[in-house]
């Protein structure tokens, strides 16, 4: 098994947010039945404080926020379409395929922004890649379950690739181009969550694939909106999660010369 996969999958499990926080509680009240006071007190202080901020505040939002206002939304300019990429998830896999329907999670507006594109342009290639990203060999591929949205959406699966095997977004590049060897000069529409858009081009320009971004699934009104408290714990500490996710895997695909730049950007238009 890829040691980068791997070890992505068993640090994020290490360094989520909200992971961190119940692991410092868990740690604090420890020390403290083991007598071990100021540590404990500390741990328990700083984890309880860290809930309360990313949990009410609104700081998850001045988080995402940069991530999702990197890429503008798409404007349509009239010139031709050749293919759109659909990037997997937005399904749940095993729901789904244990189920034999559609399972949608938060994301789901990926898959209806692609059935409109796909009606909006008749004649582009579709593909989806989406492979399984479960450490555990044997789970079904994004890809089978994603079929069961697609149909129901009215997308005809005649004209849909499958790419199956990416369990990554670096994957998810090397293997579309690989799948589709893209013409020089055509014109790509790469759907994926606004917060992700900057990692997913980076990862497409990083193996010469030229796309232009789709971005849907919003999770902040607008960088004028930011400063709402959220009412529920979970929601802020959800939205949390998610930025520090893609903050560090930017940083680690970087690192790793799986992305070109630290936080990629919209490309100057020729000429």
């Amino acid at each position: 098994m890829d040691s980068f996969f791997t070890l992505s999958k068993l640090g994020w499990l290490l360094t989520a947010p909200s992971n961190l926080l119940v692991f410092g509680l868990v740690v604090g009240v420890l020390l403290r039945v083991a007598d071990v006071r100021r540590p404990a007190f500390a741990l328990v202080a700083l984890a309880t404080l860290g809930i309360v901020v990313f949990g009410f505040s609104p700081a998850a939002n001045f988080l995402v926020s940069p991530l999702e206002e990197r890429f503008p939304p798409y404007v349509d300019d009239g010139r031709p379409v050749d293919g759109i990429i659909l990037l997997g998830g937005a399904e749940m896999p095993a729901v789904a395929l244990a189920r034999g329907m559609p399972a949608i999670n938060d994301a789901g507006e990926r898959m209806i922004a692609f059935a409109m594109l796909a009606r909006t342009h008749p004649q582009a290639r579709l593909v989806f890649s989406g492979g399984s990203a479960d450490l555990e060999p044997g789970a079904g591929p994004e890809a089978d379950a994603v079929r069961l949205a697609l149909r129901d959406l009215g997308v005809d699966l005649a004209r849909v690739t499958f790419e199956r095997r990416a369990r990554n977004t670096a994957e998810n590049a090397a293997f579309t181009r690989a799948l589709v060897e893209p013409a020089p000069g055509a014109r790509w529409l790469l759907v994926t969550s606004a917060f992700h858009m900057p990692r997913a081009v980076g990862c497409f320009r990083a193996v010469g694939f030229p796309v232009t971004a789709y971005p849907v699934d919003y999770r902040t009104v607008s960088p004028k909106a930011l400063d709402g408290p959220f009412l529920r714990v979970a929601q802020g500490l959800d939205l949390t999660d998610f930025a520090a996710k893609e903050w560090l895997g930017l940083l680690a695909y970087y690192l790793t010369g799986r992305i070109p730049v630290l936080f990629p950007a919209p490309q100057p238009a020729a000429g």
